[in-house]
């Protein structure tokens, strides 16, 4: 995209803005006491090590708050939530409030989140805000959830394993361990199982809003954020400020969703093969796609019969799944396809932090355990059946993300789906990529329904997975920030033009 297109764009964009919302409450300074400050039920301090420190000026503190296990029983058990703060560079008159951010999941911890998204985020939107961060609960340093061995999910990568289970033994094995998941994770979360949830996450937002003292929440949630955040309006449509859902998941049962995520990754993989086979020069794997898609297959057998240093099947398919959703880690999968092809190595095929890693297991069991709460989760007899069409729609699906499937076996099981949006709450900024294959876009419009005077920001000719303060993309920003910091609804929903494959 030439710069005299993208600054088209994003003045067509702005120009489109005919609705403005009413300016953002700009409540007193906390009171500070020594070495802490005191904000309502929230005593800001130091952070934890892991946060990491902003550039000066800026600073981070971090506190607790506590809250019901059940929010309908405010006087029974309680947990404490992680919560962090970056204060607003701007001046008084700047302020807009507070921006309570979400780094998606379900699972995903959001302490550091607060620093890293900041970061990102267009100068206006730092100057007017507070970022706040937070764990919610069962994930960090909230309540964070434990399964246990859950079912044998991280012993998955033996000689032999195959995630994707084939024929009928395999298929009775596969039933077996989600069976075992689920009594893991009833055992290991025990009482608080069914608290874990999008729901009662969405209550603790709440507390947090009432604690830092604000008249509204304005919320940035991408990915799973973005379902949270929708649950938070449905539940409280008046104290709902600037919202922004990024990357959308859609008003769906969660298995219906991880169905529809594992369709679109073949057709992103597809994808990724013609792209590398463009690149042959670079990557020597073939120069068609299916000279790519040969090598790919090739891999993914001798891993699964002979894992190098505990790397196998299981963890090439979640390498896979995580390069599909960016495409700026194409090369270095392609990269690491080569590197293994070539010298039998498989560190370029590794994904930054360690599967079997403490926080990855919290995340694992964090993400099953809420989205088994968030409703009542597929029929067993859904589970083969659709494994089998997947494997006819190609004969190495990615499974990866097939989390939800656990569900049928979940022994809370609630009745109801989780209700998203409605028709009292205010104007929404919802954003997405066209191609991004870990929340295909058509979950954004069928939210979109669900938010009268919402309005859809979309960067076309791309395939990435988040898109504000993340892309680079001047018309999405700049959108984006206008809505914050001046309250600008566009007048229709607004067109992008991404960048297209790298």
């Amino acid at each position: 995209m030439t710069p005299a297109l993208r600054r088209t764009a994003v003045l067509t964009a702005l120009t489109a803005c005919a609705a403005v919302l009413p300016p953002a409450a700009h409540p007193a300074a906390a009171p500070t006491t020594t070495g802490a400050t005191t904000t309502g039920g929230i005593a800001f301090g130091p952070c934890p090590a892991s946060v990491p420190t902003p550039a000066p000026p800026d600073r981070v503190e971090c506190g607790t708050l506590r809250v019901p296990l059940d929010h309908r029983r405010p006087h029974g058990r309680h947990l404490d939530i992680a919560v962090s703060r970056v204060p607003a560079s701007g001046t008084p008159a700047e302020r807009r409030g507070i921006l309570l951010v979400n780094p998606g999941g379900p699972g995903g911890a959001g302490l550091s989140y607060a620093v890293t998204k900041r970061a990102k985020l267009p100068e206006r939107v730092r100057r007017g805000y507070d970022v706040i961060g937070f764990d919610p609960r069962g994930t960090g340093r909230s309540a964070p959830a434990d399964c246990g061995p859950m079912g044998g999910l991280f012993a998955a990568d033996a000689p032999g394993a195959d995630p994707v289970p084939r024929g009928p033994a395999a298929e009775r094995a596969h039933l077996a361990a989600l069976r075992r998941m689920a009594a893991d994770c009833a055992a290991g979360v025990g009482k608080a199982l069914p608290h874990l949830s999008t729901r009662e996450t969405a209550h603790d937002m709440e507390a947090i809003r009432t604690a830092l003292g604000e008249p509204k929440l304005s919320f940035l949630g991408v990915s799973y954020g973005s379902y949270l955040g929708a649950a938070y309006a449905a539940r409280y449509p008046h104290r709902t400020g600037r919202m922004v859902l990024d990357s959308v998941v859609g008003p769906e049962d969660w298995y219906d969703f991880d169905l529809r995520q594992a369709r679109a990754l073949l057709a992103q993989r597809t994808r990724l093969f013609g792209w590398l086979a463009r690149h042959h020069d670079r990557f020597g794997l073939g120069d068609t796609a299916a000279e790519v898609r040969a090598g790919y297959a090739r891999v993914r057998a001798e891993l699964t019969a002979r894992p190098v240093d505990g790397f196998g099947a299981a963890a090439f398919d979640r390498a896979v799944y995580r390069t599909l959703g960016r495409t700026e880690r194409w090369a270095p999968f392609g990269e690491g396809l080569r590197g293994y092809l070539r010298e039998g190595t498989v560190a370029g095929l590794r994904p930054g932090v360690p599967f079997d890693g403490p926080d990855s297991r919290t995340y694992e069991a964090a993400n099953r355990t809420v989205k088994c709460a968030d409703g009542p989760g597929p029929k067993a007899s859904r589970l083969l059946p659709e494994l089998r069409r997947l494997r006819r729609l190609d004969p190495l699906p990615v499974v990866t993300g097939l989390e939800a499937d656990v569900c049928a076996y979940w022994p809370h099981r609630p009745a109801a789906r989780t209700r998203l949006g409605g028709p009292n709450v205010p104007p929404v900024l919802l954003v997405a990529s066209e191609h991004d294959p870990v929340t295909p876009v058509a979950g954004a419009h069928r939210l979109r329904r669900a938010l009268p005077g919402s309005r859809l920001v979309t960067l076309y000719d791309d395939y990435s997975h988040g898109v504000f303060a993340s892309r680079g993309d001047a018309c999405v920003d700049g959108t984006v920030a206008a809505y914050l910091v001046d309250g600008s609804v566009p007048a229709r929903d607004v067109r992008c033009a991404g960048a297209g494959l790298p």
